[in-house]
């Protein structure tokens, strides 16, 4: 278990996913970590779960051995304005903001303490998040301590920071693709003969299973997939028809759509 406060500051979707995953693997004390958000209200649900949830964000930042800044971009620099003067000077400061790097972020808080960008999916919040990280102005033991923290919330890998942007879309957006997939593998699971729910139970654990085979196995997609193709078989006969329709270009496009929209943005 994680000692020390915990403060998340932003708590939308994804600050109280990582909120819910820290409680949910048992990682850190409930009443350990603090989340804020202007419609307090909205966190009741973690405040069941024994977080400490508020409005007041120098409440939550004063004494917290991590800080994640959950807010909007366009929030940042309000944001750290106001906590800014109650950060500790050892804090590690964590933040979930595309497009703000972390000069700017160190910059933003003075200078003098750990930062990091963070990119975990909503995944998080049940221990399964693909997160990317890129530190500076740390030291060897704060980013053990940050990926020991990551690591109790799935899978971990530092990166260079040029590479946020795409960990972004490969990551965090590309977990909604992920889904849409099931959605629309449950749906001809519908026109074929199953009920809703069992064509999502099947699609969903098919999905599952075949993330299974490259994370343990070790193997390649194109591997796997020559094991259920057979000369004339039903399995390429789909695959040959989803690709005419344009499967994998629709996918990497939907995907450089994203990046595209993130470099643009931050120009």
């Amino acid at each position: 278990m994680i000692d020390g406060k915990i403060a998340i500051v932003g708590g939308g979707n994804l600050g109280s996913a990582i909120a819910k995953g820290l409680v949910f693997t048992q990682s850190v004390k409930p009443e350990s970590i603090w989340v804020t958000r202007r419609r307090a209200q909205l966190l009741s649900g973690l405040t069941q779960l024994g977080v400490t949830t508020g409005a007041d964000n120098l409440a939550a930042v004063k004494d917290a051995q991590i800080i994640f800044l959950a807010v909007k971009p366009y929030q940042m620099r309000e944001v750290i304005s106001e906590i800014e003067p109650v950060i500790a000077s050892d804090a590690i400061i964590i933040s979930l903001a595309t497009g703000i790097d972390n000069r700017t972020l160190l910059e933003l808080t003075g200078g003098r303490n750990a930062v990091y960008r963070a990119m975990p999916n909503t995944a998080v919040a049940i221990g399964q998040s693909m997160t990317c990280l890129s530190g500076l102005n740390a030291s060897a033991q704060q980013d053990e301590k940050v990926k020991v923290l990551f690591e109790k919330l799935g899978s971990v890998l530092f990166i260079p920071e040029e590479l946020m942007a795409g960990a972004t879309v490969l990551a965090a957006c590309g977990i909604a693709f992920a889904l849409r997939f099931i959605r629309a593998a449950t749906q001809g699971g519908i026109e074929i003969g199953f009920g809703s729910e069992l064509a999502l139970k099947i699609a969903s654990q098919t999905v599952k299973g075949a993330a299974h085979l490259i994370i343990e196995g070790g193997t390649h997609p194109e591997a796997e997939i020559d094991k259920v193709t057979t000369p004339r078989g039903i399995t390429i006969s789909g695959l040959n028809e989803m690709e005419h329709q344009g499967f994998s270009s629709s996918l990497i496009k939907g995907l450089m759509t994203s990046f595209q929209k993130i470099e643009n943005s931050s120009k």
